[in-house]
C-alpha cells in the first residue's frame, strides 16, 4: 500500500475503482484525518489527458465551492503517476445505502434530505457550476441527517478546457434529464430534474424511469410522464404530487429555473406535515469518505447499446427499435438529436409533434406489412374450414 502521497501519511485503503484508489489519511500539518480520492495516470496518453482533465476539474469545480451542503475540498497534487485531492473525511453513508437498508424514509425526513441537496446545487449553480451526475450514490448523509453533495467529477464549468465527446453522455441514465440524454447543453435546470428522479425514488421506492437496459431508460425519460408518487405512497401530500410534476417537467420552462425555489417548495411542503419521532439513522459501521468510489471507474456510462437481457428479437430491443419507437412520439428536431447520440440514421417521423406523448407507443416489427397479410390468410383458412366442417 501506498505509504505517503504528497505531505500525507496514508492511513488505509477505503475503497478500489478501475482508475484509483479512495484513501483514509493524515495531514502532518494540521493534524487532520482526510480523505485521498486518487488518479493512476498510467495510461496511454490520451486517456491519460481526459481523465487528468476530469480529475483537477473535479478538484477545481468543488474547490470553488464553500457551502455546508458540499464536500469540502482541501488540496490537489501529484506524486509520479498518480494525481490526488485531499477532502474532508465524512463520517456517515450514502444516500443509496441508506435507502436501501431503511427502505422508504417518512415523508418529511426525505423532504428535509432532498431540501439540502436543492440549497447546495443553488449555490453550485449560482457560481456557474453544473453537477451533472446527481444521485443517490452521489449524496452523502453524515450525523443528524446533515447532507454532502460529492464528486463534482463530471461537472461543467463555464471555464472547463474538458468536453463532452460527439456520441458520448456522461452522467446515470436513470438519472439523467431530457436534454441530458439527448447530449444538449445543459444548465442548473438538468440537476433538478436530476434531483426530482431522486426524489421520486426515495417517495416511493421506485424509479421514474425504468427498463431492461439504457435504451429503455432513455426512451422513458424522453417520452413517458410518471405516474404520480401518492398513487404508489398514500402518505405523499398533494402538495408534493406537484412539486414533484415540475421539477420532472420534460420542457425546460415548465421545470423550476433554479434549484433555490425548488428547496423552497420542498421546506414549505414539509412544514405541513408532522416530525417524525425518530431521525435518520445512520447504519452501524457505515464510515466513508467524502467520496464515492464507484466514480473511479470509467464512469462515463456511455449510451452504448445495450445486450438483451431476455433474448427478444432484436426488432423489439435494439437501438434501431428505439429509433423507431422515437420516430413515433417525438419531434424531427428531436430525433435528429437521439440520432446523434446513438450514431444512428434517424426514421422519418410520422408525426409532427411539438411535444412528446406521454404514452409511448410500441413501433410494428420489420416487416410488420407482411405480418398482418399473413394474419389476414390465417382468418381466411379458418373461415374456410368452418364453413367445410358444417356441411
Amino acid at each position: 500500500m501506498t505509504r505517503h502521497l504528497g505531505r500525507y501519511e496514508v492511513i488505509s485503503e477505503l475503497g478500489q475503482g478501475a482508475m484509483g484508489v479512495v484513501y483514509r489519511a493524515r495531514d502532518p500539518l494540521i493534524d487532520r484525518i482526510v480523505a485521498i480520492k486518487t488518479i493512476n495516470l498510467g495510461l496511454a496518453q490520451e486517456e491519460k489527458d481526459e481523465y487528468e482533465g476530469r480529475f483537477y476539474q473535479e478538484a477545481r469545480a468543488a474547490g470553488r465551492l464553500n457551502h455546508p451542503n458540499i464536500v469540502t475540498i482541501y488540496d490537489v497534487g501529484k506524486s509520479g503517476d498518480i494525481a490526488y485531492i485531499a477532502m474532508e473525511f465524512l463520517e456517515g453513508c450514502e444516500l443509496r445505502d441508506l435507502m436501501r437498508d431503511n427502505g422508504m424514509l417518512p415523508v418529511d425526513q426525505v423532504l428535509d434530505i432532498v431540501a439540502q441537496v436543492a440549497a447546495g446545487l443553488a449555490y453550485a449553480h449560482e457560481h456557474e457550476i453544473v453537477h451533472r451526475d446527481i444521485k443517490p450514490s452521489n449524496i452523502m448523509v453524515i450525523r443528524d441527517g446533515h447532507v454532502k453533495i460529492t464528486d463534482f467529477g463530471i461537472a461543467r464549468m463555464a471555464s472547463s478546457a474538458v468536453r463532452t465527446q460527439t456520441g458520448m453522455v456522461l452522467g446515470s441514465p436513470k438519472y439523467m434529464s431530457p436534454e441530458q440524454v439527448l447530449g444538449k447543453t445543459l444548465d442548473q435546470r438538468s440537476d433538478i430534474f436530476s434531483l426530482g428522479v431522486m426524489l421520486y425514488e426515495m417517495l416511493t421506492g421506485e424509479s421514474p424511469f425504468m427498463g431492461d437496459n439504457v435504451n429503455a431508460i432513455m426512451f422513458q425519460t424522453l417520452n413517458t410522464v410518471p405516474v404520480a408518487p401518492g398513487k404508489l405512497n398514500p402518505r405523499v401530500p398533494d402538495m408534493l404530487n406537484f412539486i414533484v410534476a415540475k421539477a420532472l417537467a420534460k420542457e425546460l420552462d415548465d421545470r423550476y429555473q433554479n434549484a433555490k425555489d425548488f428547496a423552497t417548495d420542498l421546506r414549505a411542503c414539509r412544514d405541513t406535515l408532522p416530525r417524525s419521532e425518530q431521525p435518520v439513522e445512520i447504519p452501524q459501521g457505515k464510515k466513508l469518505a467524502g467520496i464515492v468510489v464507484n466514480e473511479l471507474r470509467q464512469d462515463t456510462e456511455q449510451l452504448e447499446p445495450a445486450v438483451a437481457t431476455l433474448g427478444l428479437s432484436r426488432a423489439f430491443d435494439s437501438n434501431e427499435a428505439t429509433m423507431r419507437l422515437a420516430a413515433l412520439t417525438t419531434t424531427s428536431e428531436d430525433m435528429d438529436e437521439l440520432s446523434k447520440t446513438l450514431r444512428m440514421r434517424a426514421p422519418v417521423s410520422p408525426l409532427n409533434k411539438a411535444r412528446p406523448t406521454i404514452q409511448a407507443r410500441p413501433a410494428a416489427p420489420d416487416g410488420g406489412g407482411s405480418f398482418k397479410l399473413l394474419v389476414m390468410l390465417l382468418i381466411v383458412l379458418v373461415l374456410l374450414v368452418l364453413i367445410y366442417t358444417q356441411r
